[in-house]
Parts: structure tokens; sequence; C-alpha cells
């Protein structure tokens, strides 16, 4: 199971790639915080903020379960209308983390003694040191 985790913090963003047989992310809702030990990011506190599954389809926080459903959207998450007033039947998926996910949208809430640079790209603040 591979997951690919974007963590913003503040104006940064990082990529994570998280491939384990644990299950440990698979049932989280949108909202949910979990501990960033996980993806590799030790003492961060994660929230998740939304995703998109394997088809390309975002993760509306509205939408109950894994499931996927067609919803008419004026805005938001999943359709940014043109024209003020204009609705539009679009494919969503639900707020539950499954195995179609692909991608996970997080946010930062307690940070780490290290920055999260530090712990992905150990060598490249050597070189920077230098």
């Amino acid at each position: 199971m591979a997951f690919k985790v974007v963590v913003s913090q503040k104006e940064t963003t990082y990529q994570v790639d998280y491939e384990s047989n644990d299950k440990q992310l698979i049932g989280l809702k949108i909202g949910d915080e979990f501990d960033g030990q996980i993806v590799g990011l030790d003492g961060y506190t994660l929230k998740i903020t939304g995703g998109s599954d394997k088809n390309g389809f975002t993760m509306k926080k509205d939408v109950d379960g894994p499931r996927r459903i067609k919803s008419l959207l004026t805005g938001g998450v999943g359709y940014h209308p043109k024209v003020k007033g204009v609705k539009r039947r679009k494919t969503v998926r639900g707020n539950t983390i499954s195995e179609d996910i692909v991608q996970i949208n997080t946010v930062v809430t307690k940070e780490g003694s290290k920055s999260i640079s530090e712990i992905l790209n150990p060598a490249e603040e050597e070189e920077a040191e230098e």
C-alpha cells in the first residue's frame, strides 16, 4: 500500500512517499490528526486536510465514508465555476481514507525538534553547512 503524503508547513510543502503493509492510515477521516512518526517525521503531529484517489477524484469533507458519489456542486472542493451561480454534477470521493486513495494532504499541527527538511534530506543540510 503506497501513499504520497503532502505535508504543508506554513508556506513550504514537502512530499513524503509512504509505503507499508501496515494499515495505520486506513479509516482516518479528513480533520483527524495522526502521529508523524508513521510517515517518518518523528515528533510531528499531522492533520489530514484532503486528498485524491487513484482516478484523480478529490476527497470532500461532507461526504461520509470511502465511497465515490456524483454530487451537484456550486463551488468549493472539486468544482470552481467560471460564472457565479452555475451548478454542475461532479464525482467526488468520501472523507475516509481507503486503499483507493493515492495522495493525502496534511498540515503540521505540532512541530518536532528537527525541521522537516533535515529529516527528509540530511545530506543536503550537511552540504549547505560546508
